[in-house]
């Protein structure tokens, strides 16, 4: 019995000193939890209750000089439901009304169909279910005010995410040259000045808190630097028509594609800039950027044969030059002109005709003992190198020199000559034509004038100069004599204005890229010209790539018709106005003009067009004024008299001046009919209230 009392205790002793050591391993991990790990294990802790939250920063907007919008950022919102957040009471007694108002809403569909809906994804318990995408910020405000709703996320369940998406106003109007802005593909000017545009994010932390609500920690945050705001040279005005003019001949004739590219003379500003190629559907889009795209240029490249003559010295364009007829042989190949039976005639002619086998022969003629000579200055006008415009995409050109000893042949300069054996941009042959319009000084072309950071400037771009005094006075006036005679009396003599004088170059070539190939019968029809030719300020270049067998392809038949459209518009708008003789100023059977209001522009351009100039101060070229003569009966133009706060009389003026008075005083202008003003609905003399409206009636 001792024995088995011993052996109890000694169970016990032992099974107590168990129990006494594993209380205290316990008490032992405990202590060194707290005072060896417990720092490390207290920061994971408050690591994971918090999270870095990025502050998106808001992208600048493009615009153009005149500070129309080109492309800009308007929040969207996507709206989900957690079911799993609401209160069944509260769902029950609020969902006809909350249904009622999204059916009121989004108009889809009734109120009981979204209730069918919403009370099946309350009883799956739902935690993300899809009420919209792409919502307008006019529709997130109303959805987040509606009941259940209006209770926020814990307790309503909305939930939101908010998406920037970048919008163009003018929709694919020059989209190409604003660009499309992508997260990974970007394209024009959005891509070019992304670092400017996309600004410089900011950021917080956030701790979570009772409620998995996650709240930003004070002093945590760095505030989002905004992007700046590009302004560009473009013209939406002149892009709008260049589009619609180029459109119109690429549809008629089933084109593959076109540019029109519109050059500022004196500083090299793009005033517009349209690349439409054809889509699978048969319709035209602004796809890919032609105007930087390689291509043989063809005839539009005989000026560069030109000025090398002329730099020379070799000719003088009254000198007589002979086709033979427009057939001439070089080597194994045999030079055509597209008309034959030309004979001998001055180099100007030849010009205007666009002779290749003349213009073949003179480079024969003077450079086949140095071709390197002439090729050299290919290279000195820049056509071998990058334009330089602040557009990506820019591909190189090509040009094929002596010193490319397996593609130069005896055949090589001739063809060059005329357009053939080099691949140029469209870009490049408007610089070209923009510095011969420029007196021989060739301007870098570029997109974007300013940079501005909420409204005040921070960086100008000004005019840079690429080539200059590279041709004297007199070999520049020798080029205008033959740019004027292509339009007065060769190959675009179809395109003459009896309102403004131009100048230009067609050109028409058969060309072989990629899978096309000469066979083919595709051709590249071009014209580059500028206006007034007496005086150039603007340079445009239209380039269009046909269809195969097309039954029109010449340069002077598809291309210079769209100069036209373009040049017009922009000599109605910018330099004056057509209109004026036959609007403002319509001549009386008695042949005397009757002095109506219109802005001193309008009456310098109709006295000029009659021949009796008269010097206009240039500060009020935009001032309605009235037409006054002297004793001498000498034409005066004269600030007319406007009384403040009243309304002008203006009836049987044109609507441009009429509109432009009208709103100067303040007034919203609304027209109906066509012609010139023939009544107003505010008698003149009355006194203006700021914003109301006015109608016009034309007649």
């Amino acid at each position: 019995m001792k024995n088995v009392r011993t052996d109890i205790r000694l169970r016990v002793y032992i099974a107590f000193t168990c129990i006494c050591l594993f209380g205290a391993a316990i008490l032992g991990k405990a202590a060194y939890i707290v005072y060896k790990e417990g720092p490390g294990l207290r920061a994971k802790e408050q690591v994971m209750q918090t999270r870095p939250d990025t502050i998106a920063a808001e992208r600048g907007n493009i615009y153009t000089e005149d500070g129309v919008l080109l492309s800009t950022s308007i929040p969207e919102f996507e709206v989900r439901v957690d079911f799993t957040a609401i209160d069944s009471a509260l769902f029950n007694k609020k969902i006809d009304t909350l249904c009622l108002c999204l059916s009121s809403l989004f108009k889809d569909k009734p109120a009981a169909d979204y209730k069918e809906e919403f009370v099946r994804a309350y009883n799956e318990e739902n935690g993300y279910y899809l009420l919209g995408r792409n919502l307008k910020f006019y529709q997130y405000q109303a959805l987040r005010n509606f009941p259940i709703f209006e209770k926020g996320k814990n307790r309503g369940g909305f939930i939101t995410v908010l998406r920037e998406k970048r919008e163009l106003p003018y929709n694919a109007l020059a989209m190409r040259t604003i660009g499309i802005f992508r997260d990974s593909n970007k394209t024009g000017l959005e891509k070019q000045y992304d670092s400017v545009l996309k600004g410089e994010n900011g950021y917080r932390m956030l701790r979570k808190s009772t409620g998995s609500i996650w709240i930003p920690i004070d002093g945590t945050e760095k505030d989002p630097q905004n992007g700046k705001d590009i302004i560009t040279t473009l013209d939406i005005n002149i892009q709008d028509v260049a589009e619609h003019a180029l459109r119109s001949v690429l549809e008629k004739y089933e084109c593959r594609y076109g540019t029109c590219i519109v050059m500022e003379v004196k500083t090299g500003k793009i005033r517009s800039l349209v690349n439409l190629g054809a889509q699978p559907d048969g319709s035209y889009a602004e796809d890919l950027n032609y105007a930087l795209s390689p291509t043989e240029p063809g005839s539009t490249f005989k000026l560069v044969t030109l000025m090398s003559l002329l730099m020379d010295k070799k000719i003088n364009v009254d000198q007589i030059v002979d086709p033979e007829g427009g057939k001439i042989r070089f080597g194994n190949r045999i030079m055509k002109d597209s008309h034959l039976g030309l004979g001998a005639m001055p180099i100007w002619k030849a010009y205007a005709e666009s002779s290749n086998a003349a213009f073949a022969k003179l480079a024969w003629n003077y450079y086949r003992d140095n071709p390197r000579r002439f090729t050299d200055h290919i290279k000195q006008l820049g056509l071998s190198r990058y334009t330089g415009i602040d557009l990506p995409g820019e591909r190189h050109t090509v040009l094929t020199t002596p010193d490319s000893s397996k593609l130069w042949s005896a055949t090589s300069l001739p063809w060059l000559a005329t357009g053939y054996g080099v691949q140029i941009t469209p870009m490049h042959t408007c610089m070209l034509y923009n510095g011969l319009a420029n007196n021989g000084r060739m301007m870098k072309p570029y997109l974007v004038s300013e940079v501005k950071e909420y409204g005040k400037t921070v960086k100008t771009f000004t005019p840079s100069v690429v080539a200059e005094n590279y041709l004297d006075s007199g070999s520049i006036a020798q080029l205008f004599k033959c740019v004027r005679a292509v339009v007065t009396e060769g190959t675009a003599k179809g395109i003459q204005s009896p309102f403004y004088t131009m100048a230009g170059k067609t050109g028409t070539a058969k060309v072989a890229d990629g899978v096309i190939k000469y066979s083919s019968d595709v051709y590249q029809g071009s014209f580059v010209g500028f206006l007034p030719a007496d005086a150039p300020q603007y340079t445009i270049c239209v380039v269009i790539r046909t269809k195969a067998h097309s039954k029109a392809y010449y340069g002077g038949a598809i291309a210079a018709p769209v100069f036209r459209m373009v040049a017009d518009k922009i000599f109605s708008t910018e330099m004056g106005s057509w209109e004026a003789p036959l609007d403002s100023f319509a001549k009386t059977g008695s042949n005397i003009l009757p002095a109506k209001l219109a802005t001193a522009r309008s009456y310098q351009v109709l006295l000029g067009a009659i021949r009796k100039h008269t010097v206009t101060p240039s500060d009020f070229m935009n001032v309605m004024s009235q037409l006054s003569t002297d004793s001498s009966k000498h034409f005066a133009v004269v600030p007319a008299k406007i009384f403040k706060n009243l309304v002008p009389d203006v009836k049987g003026m044109g609507l441009k001046d009429a509109v432009y008075m009208l709103e100067s005083g303040g007034m919203q202008v609304q027209v109906t009919g066509t012609g010139r003003v023939t009544g107003q609905s505010l008698e003149p003399g009355t006194v203006i209230t700021k914003g109301q409206t006015i109608t016009i009636q034309l007649g």
